[in-house]
């Protein structure tokens, strides 16, 4: 009778999370997720199905964690407009790690229903808290009024984007820190 062998499936999906950032879907084969999940095919195929279904069960998993850690850093601060400054910070400090939600757009495009269902569920999430202290920037006369909140999230979105790319492709880190910077002062 074959043994069972237990172990953690946020401890494996974590793993594999790991290495679909770093490689991509395509760029991710079965043995190399295996070895960083530390489990068998089997269990690979038991647990989480086909690699496909753990892609997607990484990127849920990286979009729920990146988002609260955006959220987090977001309502960190008193002042609505400090706390986007926070968040943009955030981003730029840890812009050279690779992002699973970006490269799954450079990967995918919009080809892929459940990777953008997945995009739209995060996009959600963090669309409404930014846009809330968006709008708090406003009132307190922090952040330019004759700007649409939606636009300015679409904006940092697209920022957040560029600065991981440019990250990824060596730039330096006073670079990062500038286009940073420009973010901020774009939507002042």
């Amino acid at each position: 009778m074959a043994r069972h062998k237990e172990f953690d499936k946020e401890e494996a999906l974590a793993a594999a999370m790991e290495i679909f950032r770093e490689h991509g879907f395509e760029g991710s084969s079965t043995p190399m997720l295996t070895r960083a999940m530390r489990i068998g095919r089997q269990s690979l195929y038991d647990t989480f199905g086909d690699k496909w279904q753990l892609y997607l069960s990484a990127l849920s998993r990286y979009g729920r964690l990146e988002i609260s850690a955006h959220v987090t850093t977001l309502m960190s601060k008193q002042k609505a407009m400090d706390g986007i400054t926070a968040m943009i910070e955030r981003v730029v400090s840890e812009a050279r790690q690779s992002c699973l939600g970006v490269n799954s757009v450079c990967e995918f495009g919009n080809r892929e229903k459940d990777v953008n269902s997945i995009h739209a569920s995060s996009d959600r999430l963090l669309r409404a808290a930014l846009v809330g202290r968006i709008e708090e920037a406003q009132s307190d006369g922090d952040l330019a009024r004759d700007l649409n909140p939606s636009s300015v999230v679409d904006f940092l979105s697209a920022s957040f984007a560029g600065i991981r790319i440019a990250a990824r492709s060596g730039a330096q880190d006073a670079q990062l820190n500038d286009l940073g910077k420009m973010a901020v002062r774009a939507i002042h």
